[in-house]
């Protein structure tokens, strides 16, 4: 793609990876965007990834080298807006072409003032943030001297209740018939709503809903969502997630996960550079069978610290590549939950059964 402006991606060890800005930007050198840069290895789903609440306080580095060839469209958003702070890339398309294309990525982008970085040597980038680990960076226009002078403002996630910006404030419902399911949003992704949707009435509420309003509710079941940042800054939430443990059958999903393994005293752990990508093969313990995973995390859950801890809690799905807890199952608290994105959005269909797992938990008491 032709035309932009020269920019930058500083890194907080002071790696320096130039590129070219094809979105807006002021006419003086200036800080467009801070935060923890990962790499995402989906070849689609561009433009779910960077709705996904998940990634909000991270820049999306995207390994496949070539995006933006088909365009975007409303029905493909997983939240009302792009939560990535900044998109780096190898090469932009300049037109798109799809059926069901709206705009293109370039003006989808600008409309949020979401900084697009192209023509970064994106296998560089992740080669070095696999040797050294997900790190805090900055995006700046024109100038990389501005970017090593503002490193100090390269924050990672650690630490971060990245929640309470992108929760709800509000009692949200769907569906129209079926057990009535309450849905903690942390950041949770339309299409997971959906799939709750087609099987209960889902009342989607506030990340900070006390455990006592959710029972006055009189829900047949619980469901923690996905959402951002460092699960060992969310004190408070986990805390009333202790105390519904137990009372009303609960499946948690990605940060869900790891709040519900903590609510427990469990330890969560920052990984090197994450799972982020659409192809994480993942085995369910009890049967051995592989499905491949949608995965978007930079946590996980200490298996030691699970085993020791929580009363007869099982790992019951592992990840292939490195052997990490990708699944638990709490049986005598009618509980589990999993690490990845059963949604697909996007990625593989190959985990939607756990969906079907959750409502056969509901109607009959059994995991």
């Amino acid at each position: 793609m032709t035309g932009g402006t020269k920019g930058f991606v500083v890194l907080a060890d002071g790696s320096i990876f130039p590129g070219t800005i094809v979105t807006n930007v002021p006419d003086e050198p200036v800080v467009l965007a801070v935060g923890e840069v990962v790499f995402n290895t989906a070849m689609t789903g561009y433009q779910e990834v960077l709705t996904d609440p998940s990634y909000s306080g991270q820049m999306v580095t995207f390994t496949y080298p070539h995006i933006g060839n088909y365009g975007v469209t409303a029905r493909d958003n997983e939240s009302a807006s792009v939560h990535a702070e900044a998109v780096i890339i190898r090469d932009i398309s300049s037109t798109y072409s799809n059926w069901r294309g709206e705009s293109s990525l370039v003006d989808f982008l600008n409309l949020q003032n979401v900084p697009l970085v192209t023509d970064v040597d994106t296998r560089a980038l992740t080669r070095h943030i696999r040797a050294n680990g997900s790190l805090g960076a900055v995006v700046v226009s024109k100038e990389y001297e501005l970017g090593l002078s503002e490193l100090d403002r390269a924050l990672t996630t650690e630490g971060r209740d990245l929640v309470r910006d992108v929760t709800t404030n509000q009692i949200l419902e769907y569906g129209s018939g079926g057990p009535l399911i309450v849905a903690y949003d942390f950041g949770v992704k339309r299409s997971m709503v959906r799939f709750l949707a087609e099987r209960f009435k889902v009342l989607v509420v506030p990340a900070f809903t006390k455990a006592s309003e959710v029972m006055d509710l009189k829900p047949d079941g619980v469901f923690l969502s996905n959402g951002p940042g460092d699960p060992a800054a969310l004190d408070g939430i986990a805390s009333e997630i202790e105390s519904l443990i137990g009372q009303t059958p609960m499946f948690g999903i990605c940060l869900g996960h790891q709040i519900m393994a903590t609510a427990q005293g469990a330890k969560t752990v920052r990984m090197r550079f994450g799972h982020h990508g659409a192809n994480h093969p993942v085995s369910d313990v009890s049967n051995k069978k592989v499905e491949i995973t949608s995965q978007n995390h930079n946590y996980v859950v200490e298996e030691s610290s699970l085993l020791d801890t929580v009363s007869k809690a099982k790992v019951s799905h592992r990840n292939l590549n490195d052997s990490v807890v990708e699944g638990i199952s709490y049986p005598t608290k009618s509980a589990f939950s999993v690490q990845y994105h059963p949604e697909a959005g996007p990625g593989p269909h190959d985990s939607l059964y756990l969906f079907d797992r959750f409502e056969q938990l509901i109607r009959t008491g059994e995991i």
